[in-house]
């Protein structure tokens, strides 16, 4: 049936994220404090306070080890609020897509072109940190410069879950119950803040099933200028992860916004 075909990306997606980058540039300084404000302030109380009694894990500095997981986490963040809170805003207070698809673009385009929107925010805001994270010497070789791509490739991952969440919310408090049950679960157990290693047996298999242990995986070894073990079986599991859900959100939205 047509509602359940995999969504097609089109030129008109294009059109959906550029009319959003226009309508963020306008907000970008307040977008950017409130994305980039958080992570960093994690990262200098934690890295530096708490890393004074840590010392090393895994042969790295607890701020430079800490600072590669953010990077991942702020992708995973940033993607998760904008393809939630925003998306429900243009979806139902403001009907924006409404407006959209009484031009010549369909649903799918909307879908890309958000999926697309939440992986440039995710860039914008894991890149940022990135760049603080080595002004302070956490990073350790060019290889960092690799990171990029992952960065937002995990942030299309994160997108299209939060979309199925959105696509299925009926007001904004529907959102907590995925950041509790989902996000803040992975934020706390998929190798931030210490490696999975030191986990129970049975915790570190369960955490192999989260997208954030993947994003890591791939992110710290680059950042640090350290080999990625296991590397095609971690971006296997993002792409896979990703395409999934992008699937089902594309199914579901088409039967919110075509009734």
């Amino acid at each position: 049936m047509k509602r359940y075909r995999p969504p097609r990306l089109r030129l008109e997606a294009l059109a959906v994220w550029r009319r959003n980058a226009l309508v963020w540039r306008r907000l970008m300084a307040a977008s950017l404090l409130l994305h980039f404000g958080e992570p960093l302030l994690y990262l200098l109380g934690i890295g530096y306070g708490l890393g004074r009694f840590v010392g090393e894990i895994d042969g790295m500095a607890y701020f430079t080890f800490l600072a590669s997981g953010f990077i991942a986490w702020s992708a995973m963040n940033v993607a998760s609020m904008e393809s939630m809170w925003s998306v429900y805003t243009r979806m139902v207070p403001q009907q924006t897509y409404e407006a959209i698809l009484a031009t010549p673009a369909e649903v799918d385009d909307i879908v890309m072109g958000e999926l697309l929107w939440c992986g440039t925010k995710s860039l914008v805001s894991g890149s940022a940190i990135l760049a603080v994270a080595a002004l302070l010497g956490a990073v350790h070789d060019w290889t960092a410069l690799l990171a990029i791509p992952v960065i937002f490739l995990t942030g299309l991952c994160f997108a299209a879950p939060g979309l199925i969440v959105t696509a299925y919310a009926r007001a904004y408090e529907y959102f907590n119950f995925y950041m509790t049950l989902f996000m803040t679960p992975m934020f706390i157990l998929c190798g931030v803040f210490y490696p999975i290693s030191t986990l129970p047996g049975p915790m570190q298999t369960v955490v192999q099933f989260l997208p954030l242990t993947h994003a890591v995986a791939i992110i710290r070894p680059l950042v640090v200028g350290a080999p990625v073990e296991n590397f095609w079986l971690h971006l296997g599991a993002l792409v896979l992860f990703g395409t999934i859900c992008a699937w089902v959100a594309a199914i579901l939205v088409r039967r919110r916004l075509i009734q």
